[in-house]
């Protein structure tokens, strides 16, 4: 879907929480928002990369989502390595809506807010989500069925010219 950046904001609505997530290679932090920035959580929420993890996450944004009385969860995450395959296809599962941040806009928001571009587990989430409620993000293509036995296969390609 090509949407407009005006149509992305108008998609982030005052009953959308809105969560930003830092994939990591071990381990996931995840911040959650309103549509106006406010954090509606005290902590940096963290979760392992599988399957326990990711239900963790699933019920804690789904606590947050009723306790402050919202009806969307809208996840934004960067994609990281491969790491972030894994996370999407479980989010995807369970009906949530998923869009990625440009890596490079996240590192040049950062450098903005604090005039530093260290990269720290409880700041990359927060800009993440700054990102999706101004309409910055990308809704990514995950291909299913054939196409995607077609996309492995190209990846494991290079592995086999190697031999």
């Amino acid at each position: 879907m090509n949407y407009t950046q005006n149509e992305k904001i108008e998609q982030v609505t005052d009953s959308t929480m809105v969560v930003g997530v830092d994939i990591g290679s071990q381990i996931h932090y995840a911040r959650a928002f309103d549509n106006r920035g406010r954090e509606l959580t005290k902590r940096i929420f963290s979760f392992h990369n599988d399957l326990e993890g990711f239900n963790s996450f699933n019920l804690w944004a789904e606590t947050l989502k009723t306790e402050n009385k919202k009806t969307a969860v809208l996840i934004g995450c960067e994609p990281t390595g491969h790491y972030w395959f894994a996370f999407v296809k479980y989010v995807n599962d369970h009906q949530k809506r998923l869009v990625m941040v440009n890596p490079f806009s996240v590192k040049k928001i950062k450098e903005l807010d604090d005039n530093s571009p260290k990269k720290t587990d409880s700041k990359d989430p927060k800009t993440i989500a700054k990102l999706v409620v101004d309409g910055r993000y990308s809704i990514p293509y995950m291909p299913e069925g054939i196409y995607a036995e077609i996309r492995d296969l190209v990846y494991s390609r290079e592995p086999i010219w190697i031999i």
